[in-house]
């Protein structure tokens, strides 16, 4: 009786263990499942973001005191010179080297992919001696907004886009766009060129403030840069102020350790809205995108660029067809 229960437990035991390992085996499978899912959502994200990351035409002033030669109006990372101090990118442009990056975001809903590319400057400058300190500002950071719509193909199809230059936004349609105006006229045509056997948007910064919109509403005057998306990563450094092909980096902003994860640094915004600190001439620079705003635009809350694209789409444009504003993936929120 007794060895009859001595294995009765043992056998109780063996039956547990088993029950835990499958469950450890389940947890396992679903863990890496969850993983595979991110990683192929992250594949997928950088994928869509360099099929439509623009042909960026980079303005370029090499006179005044505060030009570098041009090299201050050269794009580069925020963290360029090893940190993300925001209070010294003033003074680092001289000794650094400033290879070029770009920062993108992927916000998606039922029906459309939302693409933010950010370009980043460390002086919005001035030659002009008595703007000196109501004009410049260090830390700069402008960029655009797509909406693509899921057309069933791989990477969507182009309807629209906003850009922002300095405290307005401007709103602009590829040839064959359904989009109308709406609560906003319409700001031009977005000029596509193909790169990589893909149609891509161009679009151009002004030297110096560095106001950015569609291709060829600014231009390159003279000297000037021309930036390509790099396929794998590549942050090139112009030879020269009239280097027409430098490939840029696409820098995720929801990246392990990135400009997302930076929000509370205090060395680098005055809080978590997004505005970048600075020393030099008018205290604070420019603003990430979760803080972009049109100073006139009242309809459109800060930010909302970025965090809500579908509502501002939705009251720029007018005949959006099927048009969601229900997120399936939005990292902002």
């Amino acid at each position: 009786m007794k060895n009859s229960t001595v294995l009765t437990r043992l056998f109780t035991a063996f039956v547990v263990l088993i029950a835990f390992a499958c469950q450890d085996e389940q947890f396992n499978q679903l863990e890496l499942q969850a993983q595979n899912k991110l990683l192929n959502n992250v594949s997928f994200d950088s994928g869509l973001a360099y099929r439509w990351a623009p042909i960026h035409h980079q303005d370029v002033d090499a006179t005044g005191t505060y030009s570098e030669g041009g090299k201050s109006d050269y794009i580069t990372a925020i963290n360029y010179d090893g940190d993300w101090n925001a209070e010294n990118n003033w003074n680092n442009v001289p000794n650094s080297t400033l290879s070029a990056h770009c920062y993108y975001s992927v916000v998606e809903t039922n029906t459309h992919w939302f693409l933010t590319y950010a370009f980043f400057h460390p002086r919005d400058w001035t030659d002009i001696f008595f703007l000196y300190y109501l004009d410049q500002h260090e830390n700069d950071l402008e960029g655009i907004v797509l909406a693509v719509r899921k057309d069933g193909s791989q990477y969507g199809k182009l309807e629209g886009a906003v850009t922002v230059s300095h405290s307005d936004f401007f709103s602009y349609t590829p040839a064959g766009s359904p989009f109308t105006n709406g609560q906003e006229t319409i700001d031009g045509t977005l000029q596509l060129t193909n790169y990589d056997g893909q149609l891509h948007p161009v679009t151009a910064q002004e030297a110096k403030g560095h106001g950015l919109k569609a291709w060829p509403q600014y231009q390159i005057n003279g000297d000037g840069v021309i930036y390509y998306p790099s396929a794998n990563g590549t942050a090139e450094v112009p030879a020269d102020n009239y280097d027409n092909s430098v490939s840029y980096k696409l820098v995720d902003i929801f990246e392990n350790g990135g400009l997302w994860s930076q929000r509370n640094n205090t060395s680098l915004f005055f809080n978590s809205g997004g505005g970048f600190k600075g020393n030099d001439f008018k205290s604070g620079g420019a603003n990430a995108p979760w803080a972009w705003n049109d100073g006139n635009d009242g309809d459109v809350q800060v930010g909302e660029i970025a965090t809500d694209p579908a509502k501002l789409f939705d009251i720029y444009f007018e005949g959006t067809g099927n048009f969601s504003r229900t997120y399936i993936n939005n990292p902002y929120n």
